[in-house]
């Protein structure tokens, strides 16, 4: 069951970051500044849906870990620790104040240089969330190929 819900949790996570990014993409590049400023506070509300997912993932993910000396196991902790500090000293910041700049109408060269910074900081996360999901299914992989032990 743990597994299940950090497959959840994880796939959750991964495609609402993938969404958010994909939104501010979407609307740079075709939208107005109300767009612009729609998707920007989008965002920020969706932290009540992305938070409690990344949470959930890490948490189930580290209890699932535990006791574990695989190197893979040991790759996926590292990637979580570094989207853990990104999501929090990076992307949910720059989702603030981007999106009280666009509530503003403040589209200046602050807001650009902080966009273009919460875009490579999420590419970076969408990535590394990618390739733990890549990781985890070879696990499971793994494990539901080795034959189950026998009690006498």
């Amino acid at each position: 069951m743990k597994a299940k819900i950090h497959a959840t949790a994880g796939s959750v996570a991964l495609l609402v970051v993938a969404c958010f990014w994909l939104s501010t993409v979407v609307a740079e590049l075709l939208g107005d500044v109300e767009t612009i400023a729609a998707v920007k506070s989008a965002i920020l509300d969706g932290m009540v849906v992305l938070i409690p997912a990344m949470a959930l993932a890490g948490a189930s993910g580290f209890s699932l870990g535990k006791g574990w000396r695989s190197h893979v196991v040991q790759r996926k902790k590292r990637r979580m620790r570094f989207i853990a500090a990104n999501g929090l000293l990076v992307l949910l910041p720059s989702a603030y104040a981007l999106a009280g700049w666009a509530g503003e109408g403040r589209f200046d060269p602050a807001f650009v240089a902080v966009q273009a910074l919460e875009l490579v900081a999420g590419a970076a996360n969408i990535t590394l969330l990618s390739l733990n999901m890549r990781d985890g299914l070879a696990l499971r992989r793994k494990a539901s190929a080795q034959p189950a032990e026998i009690s006498p």
